[in-house]
């Protein structure tokens, strides 16, 4: 600072770290911060503090944020500190919307004009689907949606039409993704439209080939400051780089640690590599935690340790006391739910506010067992994230078959699914159907059945509508003799539902179905569908006052930045978490994602952490004999207490774990896959559970009758465990002693006699 600009009064609320990074002015910046940190603190500062010292006026500092929550949020903190009369800051927002206002200055370069549209996603899946259709490709094997999420994809990396190798264009239609994207980047231009990844992608090839352009936002830009960088993709990475080049003050604020959106497009790289891109960079890490107690910390530490791609820094607090993370073992999935509903009632009893309780779950399946629980005891909770169980797109079209099968009468659930999924039934039918019905005073589905003997309908129309009437007929026989979990597996297999959701090829499709597979899942705890849809019912009306303090379920990747005082991680086995399909498809990548996405998890805890694992979980209609997770295995034994129903408790599990300190050590080897890496073992489990009284329900709330064949001392086989002897036998649960694994305790239909 000169001698005219007197010391920043900004600076006394900041720790030293903090301070330092504010301070670092000139030259490239890496503020590596921890969670809770108050990495928004110092970024809001050194913005701040660059205005106030007169270093760059407001209209010469690039700042981006990811939402424009955080663009709003630093607006209104800069204008607190520096008061009413600073000058508005231009270039503070999201990634497109910085991209979308350059892009209006020069988009002739494209091929567009100034005052283009920005076209949003059911308007880019209609262009593709009218070329899929021009081209005369089979939409239902290569639906437009995958075409999208390929595209989608491309341009997150900065690749073109012309960039992409062999291998990208094969994602789509035997090697035609080139094609389609060129059809489609053409279609856009000539209507003068471009989608949100064309925002980032059109200005970076304009920096790219306009070399007065580039040296103009050099120029101007001089500091550039950039929050979430852990979290950017390939081409914002690349846009920022070459933006950053002339004055070389460029700030990066992230945490390699928190690095969990790899699906899309994020490249954790992008901050390990800062160094190397930006030669002298200054690295200022941010270690100490505003937020949780010395446990949690040292816990969440210990495990993220076990990652060899990161910065590495280690989180500290000045708070003293505290609980010790705590991981329960529970039976099954019911009882899991019955825990953590005893233990949100008790420190409700106690004062807690259900607001600053908090259920993290890693895929959405896992929240209904929750929300079951919660309905029967009363516990007010809410989703964030998305959408209750039963209020789910697909769940509510399920519903919809299923209650004009119980009641024909039903129009609304008629008007939901008569062309769902499409069948070629429009408006226009559904129009005709409707007046048939008013003139004649009946419901809708009658009305169907009248109108196609009728010539009101056209000849296809009539046919399809036959189809679907005859069906509903076949499916209402059918629910008289089915149980109400068979009767949905048929609707959907037989509507083409499932085939719908199958054809679109995408994660987001993936999970549609698993919750499909949970709601039959569900549905097996009733005797007729009448009693479930009942209860459905109950639970739809469930919504208590928008006052009323609430536990909060949400799944970790929608936690990242919220905090809570007691906090539950829910499901903590292999398969589960980590992620069974995240580890197939990216291998040792994959594993160091899921673990980031573990410290995430536990350092939105400030009092309190509590992990579970089950050992026995219904998965997508399978029972499954699970191991906990190998994070629980790599938490430091100093800052955990265990706890568990199961015999030998937890530390069984860490032993197994231990026997391979690097589970993925076969990759390099080429040996196939290494301990820990297979899926459990499952098995159908038959009978079908039925829903008990609740004082009689007890830990093994899904027993069967015992197998007659299995004993104590019966030799038997586990598919995963090996052999090993029945030492213990309580109903149908075993008590095995593995001739390999150790002692194990599991269902006996998950072993048979040894030969």
């Amino acid at each position: 600072m000169t001698q005219e600009t007197p010391p920043d009064p900004l600076l006394g609320a900041l720790n030293p770290p903090q301070r330092e990074a504010v301070l670092a002015t000139e030259g490239p910046v890496l503020m590596l911060a921890g969670a809770g940190t108050g990495k928004t603190a110092a970024l809001t500062a050194r913005l701040a503090h660059i205005i106030r010292t007169r270093r760059a006026w407001p209209s010469e500092i690039l700042c981006v944020t990811f939402t424009n929550k955080a663009a709003r949020e630093m607006k209104e903190r800069v204008g607190n500190l520096l008061g009413p009369g600073v000058e508005g800051l231009p270039w503070l927002g999201t990634f497109h919307a910085i991209a979308a206002k350059l892009l209006r200055r020069h988009a002739e370069l494209v091929g567009l004009q100034s005052n283009y549209t920005i076209i949003d996603t059911d308007d880019q899946l209609r262009v593709l689907k009218q070329l899929i259709q021009a081209e005369g490709l089979d939409e239902k094997r290569w639906p437009a949606r995958l075409l999208a999420q390929c595209i989608d994809r491309w341009k997150n990396k900065g690749l073109n039409p012309q960039d992409l190798s062999a291998a990208d264009a094969e994602a789509y239609a035997g090697g035609q993704g080139q094609k389609f994207y060129r059809l489609y980047q053409d279609r856009l231009k000539a209507l003068n439209a471009c989608d949100f990844g064309d925002l980032l992608l059109h200005m970076l090839n304009v920096l790219r080939t306009h070399r007065d352009v580039l040296e103009t936002y050099q120029q101007r830009f001089k500091y550039i400051l950039v929050d979430e960088y852990q979290d950017t993709n390939q081409v914002q990475y690349l846009w920022l780089r070459l933006l950053a080049q002339g004055h070389k003050n460029i700030c990066v604020v992230g945490d390699d640690d928190q690095s969990i959106y790899s699906w899309r497009g994020a490249e954790v790289a992008n901050i390990l590599r800062f160094e190397q891109d930006f030669p002298g960079a200054k690295v200022v890490r941010l270690e100490q935690n505003y937020r949780s107690t010395p446990d949690i910390l040292a816990a969440a530490s210990g495990l993220i340790d076990a990652n060899s791609q990161r910065l590495g820094k280690t989180l500290w607090t000045e708070k003293n006391g505290g609980d010790k993370l705590r991981v329960i073992g529970v039976w099954d999935g019911p009882e899991e739910a019955r825990r953590v509903g005893d233990e949100a009632e008790r420190l409700e009893r106690e004062g807690a506010s259900l607001n600053q309780l908090a259920i993290l779950v890693r895929a959405q399946f896992q929240t209904r067992e929750f929300e079951d629980r919660f309905i029967a005891i009363g516990l007010g909770y809410k989703i964030v994230g998305g959408f209750r169980f039963y209020e789910r797109a697909e769940i509510r079209d399920a519903l919809a078959y299923l209650r004009i099968i119980a009641q024909p009468s039903d129009d609304l659930a008629f008007e939901r699914i008569y062309n769902t999924p499409k069948r070629g039934l429009g408006d226009k039918t559904l129009e005709k159907m409707h007046r048939h019905a008013r003139a004649r005073g009946i419901p809708l589905s009658l009305a169907a059945v009248e109108i196609i003997d009728t010539d009101e309908l056209p000849p296809r129309a009539r046919n399809t509508l036959f189809a679907l009437m005859r069906d509903m007929a076949r499916w209402r026989d059918a629910a008289r003799a089915l149980s109400p979990a068979e009767l949905v597996r048929t609707v959907l297999e037989e509507s083409g539902y499932t085939a719908m959701l199958q054809a679109e090829k995408s994660a987001e499709s993936a999970g549609r179905l698993e919750n499909l597979t949970e709601l039959a899942r569900a549905m097996e705890e009733y005797e007729t569908l009448g009693d479930f849809l009942e209860h459905v019912s109950l639970v739809m009306d469930n919504d208590a006052a928008d006052d009323a303090e609430k536990l909060t379920i949400m799944t970790i990747h929608a936690a990242k930045g919220l905090e809570f005082d007691y906090l539950f991680l829910v499901g903590w086995e292999e398969g589960v978490f980590p992620s069974q399909r995240a580890l197939d498809e990216g291998g040792l990548s994959a594993l160091e994602e899921e673990r980031r996405l573990a410290y995430v998890a536990i350092t939105r805890a400030r009092r309190r952490c509590t992990i579970l694992h089950a050992a026995n979980r219904r998965i997508y209609g399978q029972w499954t004999s699970s191991i906990p997770s190998r994070f629980i295995a790599e938490l430091p034994d100093a800052h955990v207490e265990q706890e568990s129903t199961l015999s030998g408790g937890a530390s069984l599990w860490r032993a197994q774990w231990s026997e391979a300190s690097d589970p993925f050590a076969h990759i390099a080897r080429g040996t196939g896959r290494g301990p820990g890496w297979q899926r459990a073992t499952t098995r159908d489990f038959d009978p079908a559970p039925k829903r008990l009284p609740e004082a009689t329900r007890s830990a093994a709330s899904f027993a069967a009758k015992p197998r007659s064949d299995v004993g104590l001392g019966v030799r038997v086989f586990h598919e995963k465990f090996g052999y090993g002897t029945v030492t213990a036998q309580e109903g149908n649960k075993l008590e095995i002693e593995f001739e390999t694994a150790g002692p194990k305790r599991m269902i006996d239909s998950f072993v048979k006699v040894a030969d």
